[in-house]
């Protein structure tokens, strides 16, 4: 297939999968990294107690807050949102 068909199939949102070579495909940035963090005992029971409630492991909720907490870091910062907050 040429590199224009198959733009103009993605652009279209036609499936491209069926093109693709997926099994030398990587996760860009989503390599896992263990770190180590130390939390006062009030705030493991905190977590803990969270993640019970949603069913899931400590570790997941962390990683879910965690990823939460930085995306809206990440758009809180853009320029766009930047001149909005300096203009009101």
């Amino acid at each position: 297939m040429k590199a224009n068909t198959f733009d103009n199939q993605f652009d279209e949102g036609a499936d491209i999968t069926a093109s693709l070579d997926l099994s030398k495909a990587k996760r860009v940035l989503l390599n896992p990294k263990r770190v180590n963090v130390d939390f006062p005992a009030w705030m493991v029971e905190s977590l803990d107690r969270e993640a019970g409630k949603l069913g899931i492991t400590r570790q997941s909720i962390i990683k879910v807050w965690l990823a939460e907490r930085l995306e809206d870091s990440a758009s809180s910062n853009s320029p766009l949102n930047r001149s909005r907050r300096i203009a009101a």
